[in-house]
């Protein structure tokens, strides 16, 4: 053990120096263009669908509650809800806890504001990444696949721009990001059990988080996309709801200071008010890069969950993802905001994440609270684990399908989740930045070039319902959009007959009913 001590130790002292250099490279990436690209992309986008992110609401909660269909081999397909779960599996994970708190520590209350700009203007670039992941998906061994890469290669024809993205996202999502899961896992636990975790503290509890959660991800993630779907179909709204409740009651407990707390998020965001060094300007980017984090608009994950879903038309999956960043910006992430902001944090500790929310919990709920979050976050971060292996199982699939790449993806991903139970949380956010850039650079090129595709197919989806017609696409209908690997019309939803009978089931179910 004092080997391995003094190994980590040498470790974690020569990464404080790679930190600093990477957080000034990140750093400045997100102040000077990744702020301005990310509103533009997203305003475009919004211009040209007119407005799709608001208008489209109350599509977004129709299409969510599709039927499945049924493949082949008689199997239930992977409907629009179980695909939905996994993306909000990577989503939904310690950026809504440890990654908001860190953002209110150190852009102050204005940073909460433009979380919320991020996902309003970015979840056009949401709908559009996750419409065209469906249009452009293919047939796999055990269901469809498709993401950034693939609409990069038959939508751009330009394969090496995918390889480019596959990097990106398998070292950012199926490592990093892992890891970050994992680390919040650690200071979280610790913080329950007032274990010191600093340095090479606590290195014992450490390594034995970080066995159980390598255990635990490994029962999963050897069992494929359908297995991994069935445990965030009820994992994921059992965890948001339980979360969403006890936040609630914060609020409720302390309803007579949320007027004061909103004009906080507005005076530090507009920079009326300084609450920490750097002003407005601290608040935005701080704001938009742990928004971004979260909700993931724009960066190219979720499409890599949306193209699993059988639909009966691309537009579907852009309804659903455009709404999970919604759900996990607008309600998740708030609720964490409310509970630090109404806790009145001490501003400017960048070392404090899950413990920041743990202790304003604490303070007003009692110890019994940072137990109740502990949980919360074991199951936020270990499902955003196998959500995001997902996503680098996908990718590497773009570029090979041998079981032995599987494999070693596996491995590696199961020795990074080990990892983050050992490394410096500075470092692993701090990487998950820069990485998160690049993502973005390369998948809104591809977004931005295709943007008169989505427009298309989306105009195809409005056509239909502006005739009571249940959309449903073919390949056939639009022969001008080439390269199209599914939409070939053998899935049963996108036939008519399909949602005839459904429609003449629930007909029979409401005459019933009414005897």
């Amino acid at each position: 053990m004092d080997s391995l001590l003094s190994v980590i130790e040498g470790i974690n002292s020569s990464t404080a120096s790679l930190t600093d250099v990477i957080d000034i490279a990140q750093g400045s990436l997100w102040t000077y263009f990744l702020f301005y690209a990310l509103i533009a992309a997203g305003l475009y986008i919004t211009i040209r669908t007119r407005g799709i992110q608001w208008r489209g609401l109350p599509e977004m909660f129709r299409t969510l509650t599709d039927p499945a269909g049924t493949e082949r081999n008689g199997e239930k397909s992977i409907s629009a809800f179980r695909a939905f779960t996994v993306s909000a599996a990577s989503r939904v994970g310690t950026g809504n806890i440890a990654g908001v708190a860190v953002a209110i520590a150190m852009g102050g209350p204005g940073a909460v504001f433009w979380m919320w700009v991020v996902a309003t203007v970015g979840s056009a670039s949401a709908f559009a990444e996750s419409l065209l992941g469906q249009l452009y998906k293919e047939r796999g061994k055990d269901s469809y696949i498709g993401g950034p890469a693939y609409y990069m290669k038959r939508g751009l024809k330009a394969r090496w721009l995918g390889l480019i993205f596959v990097a990106f996202i398998v070292i950012t999502y199926g490592f990093v990001f892992c890891a970050v899961q994992t680390n919040a896992i650690v200071e979280a636990t610790a913080n329950s059990f007032n274990i010191g975790v600093t340095g090479t503290n606590g290195m014992d509890f450490r390594i034995l988080v970080g066995l159980v959660v390598v255990a635990l991800t490994a029962a999963i993630i050897f069992g494929g996309i359908r297995t991994i779907s069935s445990v965030t179909g009820w994992l994921v709204p059992v965890m948001a709801v339980l979360y969403i409740l006890l936040g609630l009651l914060v609020i409720g407990l302390n309803i007579t200071k949320v007027p004061e707390m909103l004009l906080m998020i507005f005076q530090g965001a507009l920079g009326i008010k300084e609450f920490v060094t750097g002003g407005a300007i601290g608040a935005i980017v701080w704001g938009m890069k742990r928004g971004l984090l979260s909700n993931e608009a724009g960066m190219g994950t979720a499409p890599n969950a949306g193209a699993t879903a059988t639909v009966s038309h691309p537009a579907k999956q852009g309804y659903v993802q455009t709404l999970g960043v919604y759900f996990d910006t607008m309600i998740v992430c708030t609720v964490t905001a409310f509970i630090v902001l109404l806790s009145n944090p001490v501003y400017g500790d960048k070392s404090r994440g899950a413990g920041l929310t743990q202790d304003a919990l604490a303070s007003q709920l009692g110890t019994w609270a940072v137990h109740f979050l502990t949980i919360a976050i074991f199951l936020f971060a270990f499902s955003s684990v196998i959500g995001n292996y997902y996503y680098a199982e996908s990718n590497i699939r773009f570029v090979t399908e041998r079981t032995w790449a599987l494999v070693a993806l596996r491995v590696l991903v199961l020795a990074f989740v080990f990892f983050g139970a050992i490394a410096s949380l500075d470092l692993v956010w701090t990487l998950a930045d820069l990485l998160n850039g690049g993502m973005v650079i390369v998948n809104l090129i591809a977004v931005l070039a295709m943007t008169g595709t989505v427009v298309k197919v989306l105009k195809n989806y409005e056509d239909q319902r502006k005739n009571g017609l249940e959309p449903i696409f073919q390949a056939s209908d639009m022969p001008e959009i080439e390269n199209l690997a599914a939409w070939d019309g053998t899935d049963d939803v996108t036939t008519r007959e399909f949602w005839a009978e459904r429609d003449a089931a629930a007909a029979q179910r409401k005459a019933k009913a009414a005897r």
